[in-house]
C-alpha cells in the first residue's frame, strides 16, 4: 500500500512538472502574441518578407497594408487563449507538484528558456551574460527544488506522534 502511495505521488509529481513547463512555454507564447499585435511593425515586416516573391511577381505590395491588420487581430486572440491555458495548466501544477515554490520555478525557469528561443528565432534577439548568469542560477535551484524528496504524510505524522 506504501508503494502504491509513493508512486501515486511520484506520479503526480511529474504531472505536476509537465503542467507547470507547458504553461511556462504558454506564458512566453503569449508574450510573442502581445509583441506581435501590440509591437511597432513586426507583423508587416513578416508580411512583407513572407510576400515578397507573390508581390515581385502580381504586383501586389499593398495586400500587406492591410493583411496586417486581421494578423494582428489574430495575435491579439492568441495572447489571450494562451493566457487562458497557461492559467489552467499553472493551476494543474499547482495542484499536482509537491510544493507552490516547485511549481512556480519550474514555471518561470520554463517561461525565461521558451521567451529566449522564441526571441532569437522570430526576432534574432540575444542575451547579455548576465541573463545567461540569471537564467543558469535559476535551473540551479529547479534543480535543488526536484532533487529534494518531499516528506511523506506519513512521515510527518510519525514524528508528530514522537
Amino acid at each position: 500500500m506504501a508503494s502504491n502511495t509513493a508512486s501515486n505521488t511520484a506520479s503526480n509529481m511529474s504531472s505536476g512538472s509537465l503542467y507547470a513547463l507547458f504553461a511556462g512555454f504558454l506564458g512566453a507564447a503569449a508574450s510573442l502574441s502581445a509583441k506581435l499585435s501590440l509591437g511597432a511593425d513586426y507583423v508587416r515586416d513578416m508580411c512583407e518578407s513572407g510576400l515578397r516573391g507573390w508581390t515581385e511577381t502580381h504586383g501586389g505590395a499593398a495586400a500587406c497594408d492591410w493583411l496586417h491588420i486581421p494578423l494582428r487581430l489574430l495575435c491579439g486572440v492568441l495572447l489571450f487563449t494562451c493566457n487562458a491555458i497557461m492559467w489552467t495548466f499553472f493551476s494543474k501544477a499547482l495542484r499536482h507538484c509537491s510544493s507552490s515554490a516547485r511549481a512556480t520555478v519550474t514555471t518561470t525557469a520554463s517561461n525565461f528558456i521558451s521567451s529566449a528561443v522564441l526571441g532569437r528565432v522570430i526576432f534574432g534577439e540575444t542575451h547579455a551574460a548576465l541573463w545567461w548568469v540569471g537564467i543558469s542560477l535559476t535551473l540551479c535551484g529547479l534543480l535543488v527544488l526536484h532533487g529534494s524528496s518531499p516528506q511523506t504524510l506519513t512521515q510527518e505524522e510519525g514524528k508528530k506522534e514522537k
